[in-house]
């Protein structure tokens, strides 16, 4: 059997060839060494499943980059294990029952290189001076082997071991630091479930700052270059009252901190990840010229990390509600509302080619704008729809029957149901399923 047996009744159309069934991953714990000056990766990922059924083989992904020398399951060495196309297909010596433990132990090491696609390369990418991690959707495997898949969400033990003059951050808490000769090991843990996609791993010549926080609100954090500290002290100092206004509207904050990271190197666009987001040096121009995409990439934290989609098809769901929190935050900070800015929106759309269904845009088209802008046209069509109290009461209880879990827009709209008198199906089938951009709905938000 070869691993292309795995490609076949894809978890998910938009990705055919990620995720891998059979199994259910519940922990990751990697252990990982990284030599800045070769860009060298070496690796041990320790995975804790359960399984779902009787197999002969299980995958994992991993990308070719990467060199795999050793693999055992429970224990034992396995039979036999085939790495090809992405994907590390291993033959465990005897079978093992359903909702049996899926132990496996993989060694491994390379170069790693960002896993290319139509979203350009995404994953373990080298810096000059260091390295960032930004997987979404499909990079996860480019640093290790995993079920990489947003619906496949497990708790994570992340160890460094890299040169000492550079910070090394991952997600969740630091809860070992250790130096040796010239390397420093660092280990993070993160209880909370995490798709591999949001997994992380930062390095630079960084240091470290508390920022303030609100009471009653989670400890915040940032991590970046000197040279940035006085810019960055400007344009982020409203992150602290940002907090406060997505935690009154969205519900409390789903993690035990939040940090920012700003690399050396300029950025495209700012990264997601678990309790983490990561900007670019040109994010702090001391003017605060990115504040919107520092609301965005913080509303992330409730819509795409604890809230976690189970198809890219409902992408809308991560970047309509962080899009929709830009505005939010816009008005609450004493800009244009977000009535204002959803007119402005959609006067743009409406010039714009119509050919993208936002509840299911394609993979080619699921980071379109679009996408994001008619995701948040739909949810202020829906505030509109309800009224103000209705609608973040819903958002409220969105973020808090979910937390930490998988969704689905039915999931959404199903809730959403309970909060209106009248059905709401005309409005989820013109917004989220027809071509043409409807009007805004007369209503009461302000």
């Amino acid at each position: 059997m070869t691993p292309h047996k795995f490609y076949e009744d894809p978890i998910d159309e938009y990705l055919p060839q990620n995720g891998n069934r059979g199994y259910r991953v519940s922990r990751y714990e990697l252990e990982l060494v990284y030599k800045v000056a070769s860009n060298r990766l070496a690796g041990r990922a320790e995975i804790t499943a359960v399984t779902t059924g009787i197999r002969d083989r299980f995958a994992l992904d991993l990308s070719q980059s990467l060199t795999v020398s050793k693999v055992f399951v429970n224990g034992a060495k396995v039979a036999k294990y085939l790495h090809q196309h992405g994907k590390l297909v291993i033959t465990p010596q005897q079978r093992i029952p359903a909702g049996g433990v899926l132990g496996v132990v993989v060694q491994y090491a390379g170069v790693p290189k960002p896993v290319r696609g139509p979203w350009g390369e995404v994953g373990w990418e080298e810096l000059t001076e260091g390295a960032l991690v930004a997987s979404q959707p499909n990079g996860a495997a480019s640093w290790f082997p995993c079920d990489d898949h947003p619906s496949s969400k497990a708790s994570y033990r992340i160890s460094i071991t890299t040169d000492s003059p550079y910070y090394a951050l991952a997600n969740g808490t630091l809860v070992r630091k250790q130096t040796k000769a010239s390397q420093t090991t660092w280990v993070y843990e993160q209880p909370e479930p995490m798709s591999s996609y949001l997994a992380t791993i930062q390095i630079g010549h960084y240091r470290k700052q508390r920022m303030d926080a609100p009471r009653g609100t989670v400890p915040m954090q940032a991590v970046l270059p000197p040279r940035v500290r006085a810019a960055f002290d400007h344009d982020f100092a409203r992150q602290p009252r940002m907090m406060e206004v997505f935690t009154e509207a969205f519900g409390p904050y789903p993690f035990d901190g939040y940090t920012v990271v700003v690399t050396d190197d300029d950025l495209e666009i700012p990264i997601e990840a678990q309790g983490v987001s990561v900007f670019g040096a040109n994010h702090c121009d001391g003017q605060r010229g990115s504040e919107r995409l520092v609301a965005h990439e913080l509303a992330h934290q409730w819509f795409g990390n604890s809230l976690t989609i189970r198809q890219w098809r409902d992408i809308w769901l991560h970047e309509g509600f962080a899009c929709y929190a830009e505005w939010l935050w816009a008005e609450a900070s004493g800009g244009a509302s977000a009535d204002t800015l959803a007119h402005a929106a959609h006067q743009m759309l409406a010039r714009l080619p119509q050919d993208i269904i936002v509840g299911d845009p394609g993979p080619i088209h699921m980071f379109d704008d679009r996408v994001y802008k008619r995701g948040a046209l739909t949810l202020h069509a829906l505030r509109r729809t309800l009224g103000d109290p209705a609608f973040f009461n819903l958002l409220r209880e969105w973020t808090a029957r979910y937390r930490h879990s998988s969704v689905s827009t039915d999931e959404f709209t199903d809730l959403a149901g309970h909060y209106s008198p009248t059905p709401l199906r005309a409005l989820w089938d013109e917004w989220l399923y027809g071509h043409p951009l409807p009007p805004l709905p007369e209503g009461s938000a302000r």
